[in-house]
């Protein structure tokens, strides 16, 4: 016997997932793109688990209670993940322990003779992951993606589990 109204609550979960996921990715392409603020190595990979969990939470709307279950607690620990990177890349910005010795920023389009080289290398901001490159309430885009990381994997979490 199927339970609508369970089946109807994990479907919202996965939805909110889905849209959540998807903003989250959409913010970080906008401050990259349109802002022109570059990514380090921490960023990149903090964005990891949302490209991971777009298509699980598609996946999830679609699939029969247990599995949907399965995918919304695989995809609450990915986010999970992601939220403890986030914390790790926030503490190196606020030196409370040392960020990765290989942290230096995302590519951009390679220019196509000298003068465009030393004209792209004059206007390049070289992104480091201990140095927040913008702050909203006095917490850093690394800060703010550890919470919604976290208020994700927990809403992904709490739909998997309860029955």
């Amino acid at each position: 016997m199927i339970d609508y109204s369970a089946l109807l609550r994990l479907r919202r979960a996965a939805l909110a997932i889905l849209i959540g996921s998807a903003l989250t990715i959409a913010g970080a392409f906008y401050f990259q793109w349109v802002l022109g603020y570059v990514p380090c190595k921490l960023c990149l990979t903090e964005r990891l688990p949302y490209y991971a969990a777009i298509p699980l939470a598609v996946l999830a709307l679609f699939t029969p209670e247990r599995l949907t279950r399965a995918i919304l607690g695989l995809a609450a620990l990915g986010l999970l993940y992601g939220a403890g990177l986030s914390v790790y890349h926030a503490g190196a910005e606020w030196a409370l322990w040392a960020g990765p010795a290989d942290c230096g920023g995302g590519s951009g389009a390679n220019p196509s003779d000298v003068g465009d080289f030393l004209d792209t290398l004059q206007a390049t901001r070289v992104a480091d992951c201990s140095t927040a490159a913008w702050r909203f309430l006095g917490v850093s885009l690394a800060g703010w993606n550890a919470v919604i990381a976290f208020v994700l994997a927990s809403i992904a979490g709490t739909a998997a589990l309860k029955r």
